[in-house]
């Protein structure tokens, strides 16, 4: 895990918990895991699964009904990510304010990460990666 003692990988938005609350109870699901995958115009993109059984290396985040795990592949480039879930006119759906983010496509679907290198300098620093 690439976490700091007492504080959670990601934070979730009282939106987003009241929605993945919501799914997870309509379908008898016991969460949602997030990850990243290659793929995209950037290089990466999110990847979001219901789950019916919390796998142990997983990072597992709580809160107001809501249970996200996150995949161990992906703890180093979702730390100190919020999760929010946005209502519009044209669309609505799950947002990343991820600060390991360098680069996003156009569409928002496809993100560049930082280099690996840079952060975990962040981590073994004893604090999450800032933005830019």
């Amino acid at each position: 895990m690439f976490g700091i003692p007492g504080k959670q990988a990601v934070t979730i938005t009282p939106a987003a918990a009241t929605q993945i609350a919501r799914l997870m109870q309509r379908e008898g699901h016991a969460g949602l895991r997030i990850g990243v995958k290659k793929g995209g115009c950037a290089g990466m993109e999110y990847t979001m699964e219901y789950v019916t059984e919390t796998d142990p290396h997983d990072e597992v985040v709580e809160q107001d009904g809501a249970r996200v795990m996150i995949a161990p592949m992906a703890q180093m480039f979702l730390f100190g990510t919020e999760i929010d879930y946005q209502v519009s006119l044209l669309e609505s759906g799950f947002r990343f304010n991820n600060p390991n983010v360098a680069d996003a496509c156009g569409c928002g679907e496809s993100i560049k990460f930082k280099d690996v290198e840079e952060l975990a300098a962040g981590q073994s620093a004893g604090s999450p990666p800032g933005p830019g």
